[in-house]
């Protein structure tokens, strides 16, 4: 497992969010995990 730090655009602004993914996971997919992580936490 690696700790992946990704910047998503939510709404016009930048967040910055960390992923705990397997190694051979995809960029596609990480990316797809931390979109989902910021829209929950600012839907909540």
């Amino acid at each position: 497992m690696i700790e992946v730090f990704v910047t998503v655009n939510y709404k016009n602004r930048t967040y910055h969010t960390n992923v705990i993914a397997k190694k051979e996971m995809t960029w596609e997919k990480i990316n797809r995990i931390a979109e989902e992580q910021v829209r929950k936490q600012w839907n909540s």
